[in-house]
């Protein structure tokens, strides 16, 4: 077989975590799937992936490869769509992933307009508020709370945006409203699950002084939208970023409490730690839809932004 159809059968792997489901996408059976696999580490002498009975893992040499390949395939269909439909022809997928709460609120409406100019882009928009590897996920585009450590990667900041506490007016009216951090502990808190960890210890900074409170929550939920909408029903105090529930807040649907404070749920009080950002492999060329849609993306988000009257200090 050629490089080529090499690397796109690679690439399914990936996608597929497996080489049966793989395989089933292309037609092929588990034993030239299997074969082909052999071939092509042999051709390279190296291993491309750990595989057992469950799931398949990219090798430090395989996560080179798959970078390279889902490079060189964009660039070939990127090139195909021009000779075939010219230069202004765009075309093809776009694949975003977002927190629910992000997506639904600003990028949705966004890609509906972009979808608009440009219907032959055929838009996949995934929401989900887990961190996944970026560079495996198959994803074009992925809007993402926070710093990032993988150099590999572009990071460009989409929005500032901070951490608040938030409670609805009727459970603090109940409950009380708490003064410092520390009387977190004895109220009805609302925790995130982020790949099954539980985000239970808050970080607060007051002027130079730094502190970890370890809440009791009472709900947890691995969905940021499922925690804004419980503090919305009163049933507890939130952490959340400020551009999730800014229009609750306007609406005085919701109420901030510990303004003093910054606060995250790590260590990291920097000022970007908490900013929306959109991730990206970098890539020498670009398929000309992603360019659009960062360029539109980037410019109907302050739009939005400002709408929103999202409040800096």
């Amino acid at each position: 077989m050629d490089k080529f159809s090499d690397m796109a059968m690679f690439v399914s792997i990936v996608k597929h975590q497996g080489l049966a489901a793989a395989g089933r996408d292309l037609g092929l059976s588990p034993a030239t799937m299997t074969a082909r696999l052999q071939a092509l580490e042999e051709r390279y002498g190296v291993k491309l992936l750990n595989r057992n009975t469950r799931h398949v893992s990219l090798t430090d040499s395989g996560e080179l490869y798959y970078k390279a390949c889902i490079e060189i395939l964009d660039n070939v269909t990127e090139v195909e769509n021009i000779i075939q439909n010219g230069v202004k022809e765009v075309k093809g997928s776009l694949k975003i992933v977002a927190p629910k709460d992000i997506g639904k609120q600003y990028i949705l409406p966004i890609l509906n307009e972009f979808s608009e100019l440009y219907p032959d882009v055929v838009p996949y928009l995934y929401l989900n508020d887990q961190i996944t590897n970026i560079a495996e996920s198959g994803m074009d585009i992925v809007v993402r709370y926070g710093e990032l450590a993988d150099s590999s990667l572009i990071s460009r900041r989409l929005s500032p945006s901070r951490r608040v506490l938030c409670a609805s007016p009727e459970y603090l009216a109940k409950h009380g409203t708490p003064l410092e951090p520390q009387d977190l502990v004895s109220h009805d808190c609302l925790a995130m699950l982020r790949n099954d960890e539980e985000l239970k210890t808050w970080h607060f900074q007051e002027n130079d002084k730094k502190r970890a409170i370890t809440v009791v929550p009472k709900r947890f939920s691995d969905d940021g939208e499922v925690i804004r909408r419980w503090a919305l029903e009163g049933a507890g105090i939130a952490l959340k970023s400020i551009l999730d529930v800014q229009a609750d807040i306007n609406n005085q649907r919701l109420v901030t409490v510990l303004n003093g404070y910054m606060k995250n749920f790590t260590t990291s009080m920097s000022v970007s730690s908490a900013d929306l950002n959109v991730v990206y492999i970098s890539k020498k060329y670009q398929p000309k839809r992603i360019r659009l849609f960062l360029d539109f993306l980037f410019d109907r988000f302050n739009d939005l932004v400002e709408k929103s009257e999202i409040k800096r200090g």
